[in-house]
């Protein structure tokens, strides 16, 4: 059972004070098309030596002033519902020994629909779980296929009802603009989603990230990518279909039902400290940003070694802080808040980026008040433009 404490208030600030933590799992049964996440294939003979690592990397924080019980914690991966039964109980009791939450806390893991079971739903929500993302990607076989999914849509429709009938919320992932995808199967999948009952769905447009299988077949001409226009037609259908059902479109890419959002990417998304463990897992702490390792056998290593499985360390300065705190708070469907910018970077915001304030807004790109500035309908199809253009403010 994963402990619960009462909620205590710290005495700094949340972008100072971590009250979220990151668990990554690595072990995939292989790579999709697209992915660019740090997995291992093919690897399962270490899963035991992996958790008895991050077992170690945890405990080091216990040498350090650690944060008081957490308010949200997620594990990611690769796939963690890849873990048969076993090494999931041992996942569970070495979170309960080592990331206490909070009452009423929000603990998320991620699952792939074909390797979760009911037997791995129950030992999740008799540990304490109270949210399953499901990484569905679609409900046609045609798409996933194309994209190098292992299941089926028997199988996603399979998983939501083992995590509804246990009691627990259930994200969707899906994916839009996926190779011959069309507004048809498009409009199909969030149908479904929506019929499904799901709590919380995540869209995302198919980004061709390089070295990625799928990158390479279009390289190779095997392979091609929609257009921007489709694609644009595609997220528009999103947030009508999903704003019609009574979702609210509370970041670029997230939908949710009343009181269904993800506390822990809201933290994210706020640019909030939080922790994160394992291999290729990312923690930011006292401004300090730090990037573990994607290699597995250096992680185990490291960790065994008793050193910091972390290759990348970056202390942020006032700029950083200013263009992270920007890009993350922008995604938000509440924007930029002035009052709260200002006391998590020392600046004004509105003064701050005033040269492209105004012809943004002019463009119906941005909604400007005295309270902040957040994008509009028009302005979230080209978020990325608009974020590269405040940017030059700097």
């Amino acid at each position: 059972m994963i402990p619960h404490f009462p909620l205590t208030e710290p005495s700094d600030p949340p972008w100072i004070h971590p009250r979220a933590a990151y668990v990554h799992i690595p072990f995939c049964a292989h790579q999709c098309g697209y992915c660019d996440f740090a997995i291992a294939t093919g690897k399962d003979d270490r899963i035991h030596a992996y958790l008895d690592a991050l077992a170690l990397e945890m405990s080091s924080w216990k040498q350090r002033p650690i944060p008081s019980p957490l308010a949200t914690l997620f594990v990611g991966g690769g796939t963690p519902s890849h873990l048969n039964l076993g090494q999931l109980a041992i996942l569970c009791d070495l979170l309960h020994h080592a990331l206490p939450v909070q009452s009423g806390a929000e603990v998320s893991i991620e699952a792939n629909p074909e390797s979760l079971s009911a037997e791995k739903v129950k030992l999740l929500a008799e540990a304490g779980w109270s949210r399953i993302s499901l990484g569905a990607q679609s409900f046609s076989k045609r798409t996933l296929k194309n994209l190098d999914r292992p299941h089926d849509p028997d199988a996603v429709r399979n998983a939501v009802a083992l995590v509804k009938a246990a009691n627990l919320d259930v994200s969707l992932d899906l994916i839009f603009g996926a190779p011959a995808q069309t507004s048809p199967d498009w409009q199909a999948d969030l149908v479904e989603a929506i019929a499904l009952g799901t709590d919380h769905i995540s869209t995302y447009g198919l980004t061709y990230e390089k070295g990625t299988p799928l990158e390479k077949r279009v390289r190779l001409g095997m392979v091609r990518p929609i257009g921007e226009e489709l694609e644009r037609t595609m997220y528009s259908m999103a947030m009508e279909s999903l704003g019609g059902a009574g979702y609210e479109h509370y970041e670029i890419s997230n939908f949710a039902k009343p009181n269904k959002r993800c506390r822990h990417n809201e933290i994210y998304w706020a640019n909030e400290a939080h922790l994160g463990f394992g291999m290729g897992a990312a923690g930011f702490v006292g401004l300090t940003r730090n990037l573990n390792t994607r290699d597995l056998e250096r992680y185990i290593r490291q960790c065994f070694e008793g050193s910091n499985p972390a290759f990348q360390s970056e202390t942020l300065g006032p700029r950083e802080r200013v263009i992270e705190t920007m890009i993350q708070n922008l995604r938000r469907a509440g924007g930029i808040e002035s009052n709260r910018f200002f006391k998590q970077t020392g600046f004004e915001p509105n003064a701050f980026f005033k040269p492209e304030l105004n012809p943004l807004a002019e463009q119906g790109f941005l909604a400007v008040d005295e309270q902040g500035f957040r994008l509009s309908y028009e302005g979230k199809f080209v978020a990325d433009t608009v974020m590269k253009r405040l940017i030059r403010c700097l």
